[in-house]
């Protein structure tokens, strides 16, 4: 403790050096001019004007560290800055070509969560080596572990490296699966199920790659493994079976993005097979829900997307009059379901007699449709349609009716007798 101590007094009483302070104040007052000049312009972050922008404030870090030499004075942090901004420049460009010939969101999403963040760490500790010596630092004790010491440095690897492990793998899974459904023609569904297996493979190649940078050894891992089943059997047994069925839901192929299930009762599409819980699409209510993988297994699911590909059918019922006759009326309803393009004709429609109700006659009335997302709004458009084809042909809807008959109450005995005893 008293290391630490020591180590982070002398990196404060670095700070107080003038050549420090006027680097900072160099480097600081170019940002703020860099950020005058554009300001006005408004440079979409997704347009290659942003470049040219950042090489005018590398050109402008530049000229900073030549001037300094001249002087005479320390220019060292200066020049790492140009040297990171030009990194970072790179890094912008990348991202703008990936975003020519890839989805821009998933781009985007993946330099949000692993690029920047990786390149703000990584400039950190750039920054911080060279102002003092981070090894040094790092190389500090913290306890002794598996007959290891366990340093500063390895709790900062083992605080970082499984996030990046984990976010970095998402991009070589996603480059891969997009050439690999183009090379072999292989469907949205089959695509992400393959992205998700390789991203799976490069996190546990990762995680192992990790375990022996830090140093663990045999004993440690065997350690390790034994205090997680205990785990497994009192805490996190449910995220552990949840991940073993999503892995087993891939080599599958039961339930795979893309696909169409009855949740519920609710038509639903998988939008995303995590490594806890699937994410499903509800477009009722345009709802997400997070159903934990385990469910598959545990519960009947119906599919409407697997190896058969059947159709989706629906049905709507309607009552009419009695006095209407029955082949009128579905021959009526045939004709409204054939006017929606969105009802297939193979198989055609088809309506019958479903029941003798109290007040109508009710009538149902089938169909197929292509896209089983759709069995909510077809069946408003067909009820919708069918009012108006009943109010055109003179088809009655009626009320509920009920008929309902006055009982006499009886006279008492004496009133009949005339009352006499």
């Amino acid at each position: 403790m008293n290391q630490i101590v020591f180590e982070l007094s002398s990196w404060l009483s670095l700070l107080g050096r003038f050549s420090l302070l006027l680097q900072l104040a160099v480097l600081a007052g170019l940002f703020v001019l860099s950020r005058l000049l554009f300001r006005h312009h408004r440079i979409s972050p997704n347009s290659w004007r942003i470049v040219f922008s950042e090489l005018a404030f590398l050109a402008s870090l530049g000229l900073a560290y030549l001037v300094l030499q001249l002087v005479g004075m320390p220019a060292g942090l200066v020049l790492l800055a140009a040297e990171l901004l030009a990194i970072w420049i790179g890094l912008e460009i990348l991202r703008l070509l990936l975003r020519r010939y890839n989805d821009p969101l998933v781009v985007e999403s993946y330099f949000q969560r692993a690029v920047r963040p990786l390149f703000f760490v990584l400039g950190l500790m750039a920054c911080l080596g060279k102002i003092d010596n981070l090894e040094s630092f790092g190389n500090i004790p913290l306890m002794r572990l598996f007959d290891q010491n366990f340093t500063i440095g390895d709790l900062g690897l083992l605080l970082t490296l499984p996030y990046f492990v984990v976010v970095l793998s998402e991009l070589p899974s996603f480059l891969f699966g997009s050439t690999a459904a183009r090379l072999m023609g292989m469907t949205p569904g089959n695509r992400k199920a393959l992205e998700l297996i390789i991203r799976y493979l490069l996190i546990g190649l990762g995680l192992v790659w990790m375990s022996s940078f830090v140093g663990l050894n045999g004993n440690a891992v065997a350690a390790m493994a034994g205090g997680l089943s205990v785990g497994l059997g009192f805490g996190i047994k449910e995220v552990f079976s949840n991940f073993v069925s999503g892995l087993w839901l891939l080599l599958e192929g039961s339930v795979r993005p893309g696909e169409i299930l009855i949740v519920d009762g609710d038509t639903c599409e998988v939008k995303n097979l995590g490594l806890r819980a699937s994410t499903l699409l509800r477009p009722s209510d345009n709802a997400e829900l997070v159903v934990p993988n385990q469910t598959f297994f545990t519960n009947t699911t119906t599919t409407f997307t697997g190896e058969t590909k059947a159709l989706r059918s629906g049905s709507v019922t309607v009552g009419a009059d009695y006095k209407h006759e029955p082949d009128e009326v579905i021959a009526l309803l045939v004709a409204t379901a054939k006017a929606n393009p969105r009802v297939l004709s193979v198989p055609p429609p088809k309506a019958f007699v479903a029941n003798f109700g109290e007040s109508a006659i009710d009538y149902e009335l089938e169909y197929s449709m292509a896209n089983p997302l759709s069995i909510g709004s077809i069946a408003k458009e067909l009820r919708r349609a069918i009012w108006y084809a009943f109010r055109d042909n003179g088809i009655e809807m009626p009320y509920p009716q009920q008929v309902l008959h006055w009982a006499r109450r009886p006279r008492p005995l004496d009133a009949l007798d005339g009352g006499t005893d």
